[in-house]
């Protein structure tokens, strides 16, 4: 089952998008349709977003006012920066129209005249694949002025990052777009009340625009039986690290771990076992080997872990993989990428990367496992925005479940007073 990755040559080309049912959803929604039936078709479809959070897509829609003064935008999500996520850019470079007509509908249904999509800066190439594809769209009437002879004008607009991991936050996005620096904003006020310019604002991840008009074609009850129940449709796993096959496999959600590793992506590199993976990005707590053979791939089952979806991007890692040396690589990310607001956040990850490196070189106590713990949960739930829990969860989950690598690491097990410890990090 394909929804957005469909096996069609060149339909990144708007011919051939059109000659396979392409825009139909959009002609569909503009003549027969209000806008509110839209919204209504994706609140049944019960289509949970693909950026990481798995919140219901038409709730969110629902929460823009439907009246009003204000101008109204949507902002497309594609920064796309989390470590083992790479499905944004299939979407882009394979079929960019599904994710414009996506735009587009969402507009419709929210009454918007103007969508920002904002793609990380290092993403050159698919910058300009989309842009060919808007600027076709353009040529055909879907976009702009009166669409298709209709009432409903809306623009699109491509905004490039400058390569922040926290402009993937939607509030840090907002400022961003708007020429500020990417910091994440206090909530409330929420986007859908003060966004773009004090403006309501609606924040969407490029896969999850892209289902939308497959729903609107197919209609929600069609969408809603596919995968797992709670959490239906396809994902688009990117997998990575010891693997035969690593690639972007678009798949039903509730797929079976192991049968995403085994069948489809040819298992693991040199016939070797599992030791650990990460299911959705750098950022979700780890799965064990013994985890791994009972996971199935949504985010319902995986809270049964301790884990979460995430982004689908699935990092796979085998017996030899120094756990601790993996963990030092994601900690180091999360220490660089925080954009210093808040200050656990901002004390805290550069505290993890140094106990981490510490016991690394050799000069590790028995105590800084729970002065690890310590520190994780005194950031997590305590900043503005995720990349705090982002830089957290990782630490705090690989500790509890490969608690054993970190003790075989540790020389000397002498408490030693806390000022000391403290005094040894600087």
């Amino acid at each position: 089952m394909k929804i957005i990755l469909k096996d069609i040559k060149d339909l990144h080309k708007i011919d051939v998008y059109e000659s396979n049912g392409g825009y139909s959803a959009l002609q569909k929604a503009l003549k027969e349709m209000k806008p509110e039936d839209v919204t209504n078709e994706v609140k049944s479809s019960n289509l949970r977003g693909r950026g990481g959070a798995c919140f219901p897509t038409g709730l969110k829609w629902t929460f823009m006012p439907k009246t009003g003064d204000k101008p109204k935008y949507l902002c497309c999500n594609g920064d796309e920066s989390e470590p083992g996520s790479f499905k944004d850019r299939e979407i882009f470079e394979k079929n960019p129209h599904q994710f414009i007509e996506g735009v587009l509908l969402a507009c419709y249904a929210m009454g918007i005249n103007a969508a920002y999509v904002y793609i990380r800066g290092e993403y050159y190439t698919w910058i300009n694949i989309l842009q060919t594809a808007i600027d076709d769209a353009y040529k055909k009437g879907y976009i702009g002025k009166n669409i298709l002879g209709t009432k409903f004008s809306t623009d699109i607009y491509i905004h490039r990052g400058a390569g922040a991991y926290i402009c993937g936050e939607e509030s840090a996005l907002m400022n961003s777009i708007e020429g500020k620096r990417g910091y994440p904003r206090v909530k409330p006020p929420f986007p859908a009340a003060y966004g773009l310019w004090g403006c309501p604002t609606t924040i969407n991840n490029i896969e999850t625009l892209a289902n939308i008009p497959e729903i609107i074609k197919n209609g929600a009850e069609w969408f809603s039986k596919i995968g797992a129940p709670k959490h239906p449709g396809t994902l688009l796993f990117g997998v990575s690290g010891h693997i035969n096959k690593p690639g972007v496999y678009e798949l039903p959600t509730g797929t079976p771990l192991m049968t995403i590793i085994n069948d489809i992506c040819g298992g693991v590199l040199g016939g070797k076992e599992i030791k650990m993976v990460i299911p959705g990005g750098s950022s979700m707590p780890p799965l064990t080997r013994d985890e791994c053979l009972k996971a199935n791939m949504d985010n319902e089952s995986l809270k049964e872990f301790g884990s979460s979806i995430g982004t689908a991007g699935v990092m796979v890692m085998n017996e030899d993989t120094d756990i601790l040396k993996v963990l030092i690589r994601i900690a180091k990310f999360y220490y660089h990428e925080s954009c210093g607001q808040c200050t656990p956040c901002r004390e805290g990850t550069g505290w993890l990367l140094r106990v981490l490196k510490r016991i690394d070189a050799g000069n590790g106590r028995m105590s800084d496992l729970d002065l690890l713990t310590s520190v994780a949960q005194n950031i997590e739930g305590n900043t503005i925005c995720a990349l705090g829990d982002a830089a957290a969860w990782p630490v705090k989950w690989t500790v509890k479940k490969f608690r054993k690598d970190f003790v075989n690491k540790i020389k000397d097990d002498v408490e030693v007073p806390v000022m000391n410890k403290v005094h040894s990090l600087r």
